[in-house]
């Protein structure tokens, strides 16, 4: 990592929505738990009224702390350190005033345009240096290995110094491309980060997941935050899955499936044609168990998100 960039010592957005970005809700569990982590103060709540459709993300009601019965709607909001600040706990365990601020809430589902507008002043006011999208997606990977992270970037200097990718993806793309897409038009220093998620286990939250991207946030930033149970509930997590597969051999047998194929990737002998042609034997018989066009086409390549 940089010794000096805006995301080592910069104040530092973080921003992860709820929804079509959040398989596993990977992204917005990673969200959350740095707001409680680093004891976050709500800053600004950005109007639901606008851009939220409440047919889709349905309010709750419920009874508060006193038992007094009302409505919690859904909230997209800014959190950050209050008007003192507090300081961060980097990674060298020495203090440092650095100001972290959190984006989180549900995907708003119109008035997108408007909506980034809002976003862009936030990050004005509060003197934002570099963004961090974080977003979760399902893939074609098994739960036994180490959930992979996509970094990507549109800044070439960005790339340059952390040695990442300029994402190749193409097609719809949800509020975070679009957001990260106004906000490098707008001048600010960004990075993307997107983990795969096994699609097969999708209707369930992914503490490994949120694992993963929590420990590459801290690789590119240098700010640390508590694992807590993270650790426990994402092996109980594996478990869990194994147990399953255990009782099911079709999903055993693709799991192995899927082992075999990331192994072969992760091989040091591993060339271009022997993966492509792994990869292509698997396709076929993801393409003779459910048809023509489930499976995909070509040779496998790594998965990218929907940026």
């Amino acid at each position: 990592m940089p010794q000096h960039s805006p995301f080592h010592d910069g104040r530092l957005l973080v921003v992860a929505f709820e929804g079509w970005n959040d398989a596993g809700e990977a992204a917005s569990g990673l969200a959350r738990r740095i707001v409680d982590a680093l004891d976050l103060d709500e800053l600004r709540e950005i109007d639901g009224e606008q851009y939220v459709d409440y047919q889709f993300n349905r309010p709750n009601v419920g009874s508060d702390d006193d038992g007094a019965r009302g409505i919690q709607w859904p909230r997209i909001v800014l959190h950050g350190p209050g008007a003192a600040g507090r300081p961060v706990i980097g990674a060298t365990g020495s203090e440092a005033a650095r100001d972290v601020f959190v984006l989180v809430g549900p995907e708003p589902s119109r008035t997108w345009r408007a909506f980034c507008a809002e976003v862009i002043d936030l990050a004005d006011v509060y003197a934002i240096d570099a963004v961090v999208f974080v977003g979760a997606m399902l893939a074609d990977v098994p739960h036994t290995r180490p959930i992979s992270v996509f970094v990507s970037s549109e800044n070439a200097s960005v790339r340059q110094a952390f040695d990442v990718d300029k994402s190749s993806y193409e097609g719809p793309t949800g509020i975070l491309g679009v957001l990260s897409d106004t906000m490098d038009k707008a001048g600010l220093t960004t990075l993307s980060l997107w983990a795969s998620v096994p699609h097969y286990v999708h209707n369930a939250p992914s503490p490994k997941a949120t694992l993963s991207l929590l420990d590459k946030i801290e690789e590119l930033t240098d700010v640390t935050v508590p694992r807590g149970t993270l650790l426990d509930d994402a092996t109980q997590w594996e478990e869990g899955i194994d147990a399953l597969a255990a009782d099911d051999e079709d999903m055993a047998s693709y799991i192995g499936q899927l082992e075999q194929a990331r192994d072969t990737v992760d091989s040091p002998e591993a060339s271009g044609d022997a993966i492509a042609q792994e990869f292509e034997q698997y396709l076929r018989r993801r393409e003779r168990k459910d048809g023509p066009g489930q499976a995909g086409e070509g040779p496998w390549r790594p998965p990218q998100p929907p940026q």
